[in-house]
């Protein structure tokens, strides 16, 4: 790009700038140096490929979504918490946004992560454990008491069951009298990723893709601002996965259901704007600040160019963040706090929208009400005492992060090409199915985790307390332990809550969400009523358990 493109678009950006809401802040160096809100090439510096890096809010995004960068509006602090029943993780959320989180994100327990109740046989054992536990829209009400759901964005993480979750959370919403047409916030949804890494399914893709079109139509429709797909990559990379694969598939993924939407005669334009994405943010800082750059350019360059979207909202790829929980170690387990900075950084210096912190005890333990703390504090250290806040993207021409930012690109778009060429028919989707039914996926990921374990074992690859720098003079953590009466006291909670309630007007509810599954009605609706009479998660996916199956992956040697 010439000397004259170069200055043109500087005051393209320089216009926009000048547009955008600013917040009312110091941005100059501890030192009082005052700093301009972007930095580029000088006047009459003519660029290679300067276009590949753009302006900050100017397609393809390279350098983030907004020409103002975080002076605009910094990252959301949305610390993922979750353990024990509604009431527990309640008064942790409380502290949360006391303390100063702008959002929720919710983590459920294994059972409700698989659709069960607390009280199926296969649930023994694991009730509140890794998360909070849920059997009804009943325990959604004591997991928001207090917490107005139209004012505070919500994530949920949570794929298989995901859609009778949400209409859970819709029914404690209205039970506050919220306009559901201002929620805000987002649901992950996202089953491809499941059927990849992370295991958590119920039924076979197709009918897990029939209800997410269904859930994208209904909230287009209903719900404008929620998003009902976040797209996680994040479980891919801590499956084992190489930082280009954990992209790749990433990007994949959601171009597969940019296909869903348009075969449901979806607007792209329109629905492209409620996919979010959930990436990991791992320990090597350079490659994770080029991987998030290069997933933005990557986004916006396919979604104009493949799929005809046309908005500028619909060609952004707008993320949230999560620490590597995987680079946790459970010896000298304060390192974690170091780790988790750096990986923190990295997402920020990466554009991230929102960002969770792990806690230093997340690998032996859920956090304790210390070191979630210390998690937050981590997020607040850096956007109120470091500056980064202050330029928008500021490693920008750098000559190594635009090298590995085109690198991972490169690498990326060779495996879509691979990808697309599983099918049978060229379009992303039916590579992707093939990739799941061949076991492809899962293939690389073991041989990339293979290959990282070996130089682990050969000291080539090195973390302290681990494999070097062993010796230490710290004591054992004291960690939180969920009591064995938080399952006790669920499964005597909803045994009294399903004796309560009326039997006729749940089976109706059931009988009827049954036959919208039977036919090419919007399944919702019908879900919505089942929740409002109290089904339990339990009762609502084993009707459909029965209706479509359980899906069993092919064992593979």
């Amino acid at each position: 790009m010439d000397a004259a493109d170069i200055a043109a678009g500087r005051e393209r950006w320089q216009k926009r700038y000048d547009d955008a809401r600013k917040r009312d802040a110091d941005f100059t160096t501890l030192s009082g140096t005052s700093l301009d809100p972007v930095y580029g090439p000088a006047p009459g510096d003519t660029v290679t490929d300067f276009e590949r890096i753009a302006w900050p809010g100017e397609f393809p995004y390279t350098r983030g979504l907004y020409p103002t960068g975080y002076r605009g509006r910094t990252w959301t602090i949305r610390q993922f918490a979750g353990f024990g029943n509604a009431q527990q993780t309640n008064e942790r959320y409380k502290m949360i946004l006391a303390a100063g989180g702008g959002g929720l994100s919710v983590a459920f327990d294994m059972p409700t992560l698989m659709g069960r109740d607390s009280d199926d046989p296969q649930s023994l054992g694991e009730v509140g454990h890794c998360g909070v536990a849920i059997d009804s829209a009943a325990d959604m009400d004591v997991l928001f008491d207090g917490i107005n759901l139209q004012d505070v964005t919500t994530s949920m993480t949570i794929s298989g069951p995901a859609v009778p979750v949400f209409v859970m959370y819709l029914v404690a919403a209205e039970r506050q009298g919220a306009d559901l047409s201002k929620l805000d916030g987002t649901l992950q949804t996202d089953i491809f990723k499941e059927y990849i890494a992370q295991k958590e399914w119920l039924f076979a893709p197709e009918p897990h893709l029939r209800l997410i079109g269904d859930l994208m139509e209904y909230c287009a429709r209903e719900i404008p601002r929620y998003k009902p797909l976040s797209v996680s990559g994040y479980h891919i990379r801590e499956a084992g996965s190489t930082a280009a694969q954990e992209l790749a598939y990433t990007l994949a993924d959601g171009f597969g259901y940019v296909e869903l939407g348009l075969s449901r005669g979806l607007d792209v334009n329109t629905f492209a704007p409620g996919l979010s994405f959930f990436f990991d943010a791992h320990v090597d800082f350079f490659e994770e600040i080029a991987k998030f750059r290069a997933a933005r350019r990557i986004w916006a360059r396919h979604l104009r160019d493949e799929y005809g979207a046309t908005s500028e909202k619909a060609l952004w790829l707008k993320f949230h963040t999560q620490t590597a929980g995987v680079s946790l170690t459970a010896q000298q387990p304060v390192n974690n706090v170091v780790r988790t900075a750096v990986e923190a950084l990295a997402a920020v210096l990466g554009g991230t929208n929102s960002l969770h912190t792990n806690a230093l005890d997340e690998t032996l333990a859920l956090p304790t009400d210390e070191s979630a703390e210390i998690a937050l504090r981590t997020q607040q250290v850096l956007m109120e005492e470091t500056g980064v806040t202050n330029v928008a993207d500021p490693l920008g021409g750098s000559w190594y992060v635009e090298a590995l930012t085109d690198r991972i690109e490169a690498e990326a778009e060779e495996i879509f090409a691979r990808i697309r060429d599983l099918g049978h028919d060229g379009t992303m989707t039916s590579g992707i199915l093939r990739g799941i039914e061949d076991g492809w996926f899962t293939a690389n990921i073991a041989e990339a985790a293979f290959t990282y374990q070996q130089a682990l074992e050969k000291n080539e690859k090195r973390i302290v307390g681990v494999n070097v720098h062993t010796g230490t003079v710290a004591k054992d953590l004291e960690i939180l332990r969920v009591s064995h009466e938080v399952e006790v006291a669920q499964k005597r909670e909803l045994g009294e809550r399903k004796a309560d309630r009326d039997p006729v007007r749940v089976q109706q509810a059931l009988t009827r969400l049954v036959e919208a599954a039977r036919t090419d009605e919007n399944m919702i609706p019908a879900m919505l009523d089942a929740a409002r009479a109290e089904a339990t998660l339990g009762e609502i996916c084993g009707v459909l358990k029965d209706e479509w199956g359980i899906y069993r992956e092919p064992a593979r040697f």
